[in-house]
């Protein structure tokens, strides 16, 4: 893997964590509010629900990497010769054009949120919104990875256990 994709990995790695440990707080301040305060704040679910959709956005491109997506592999990997490689190498073909193919909606999406507000936190909601190009993008580059890597032969495009990806 190059520097630059080992540098997408860990910032998305990064982020996700970052998510994680704020939607953490999130949940423990609503819970220790309902239990030992009289009203609780509002803003935790929706920062919560934030949280969460950064987090899938995120990992979705890594969990492509790992291997972590809903795959077929009984059917796939029980066919003869190079199929099962030439099915890996079509579904990373169709996964970038997919992603591709909905970056231009995706933006438009993210436009439309510079006119919304978050109702209880106040956000302007294109940050929210964003996470949808955000989700493409890095979907879409991991599938050009994973293509680069099986034309190249560098890997033969099976999932990436986590021991070899650290």
């Amino acid at each position: 893997m190059t520097q630059a994709f080992k540098g997408l990995e860990g910032l998305c790695r990064l982020l996700i964590l970052v998510a994680f440990l704020l939607l953490s707080a999130s949940v423990l301040l609503q819970v220790f509010a309902r239990t030992f305060l009289s009203t609780a704040p509002v803003w935790t679910e929706e920062l919560t629900r934030f949280c969460l959709i950064y987090i899938g956005a995120l990992g979705a491109g890594l969990a492509l990497r790992s291997g972590d997506m809903v795959n077929v592999d009984l059917l796939c990997e029980s066919l003869p010769g190079h199929w099962p490689w030439r099915l890996r190498l079509v579904s990373a073909v169709l996964t970038a054009l997919f992603a591709g193919g909905l970056l231009a909606a995706a933006w438009q999406y993210t436009r439309v949120g510079l006119r919304q507000t978050a109702p209880s936190l106040g956000w302007r909601m294109d940050f929210l919104h964003v996470t949808m190009l955000i989700l493409f993008v890095t979907l879409g580059l991991w599938a050009l990875m994973r293509i680069f890597e099986m034309l190249t032969g560098r890997h033969d495009g099976r999932a990436i256990p986590i021991s070899e990806d650290l």
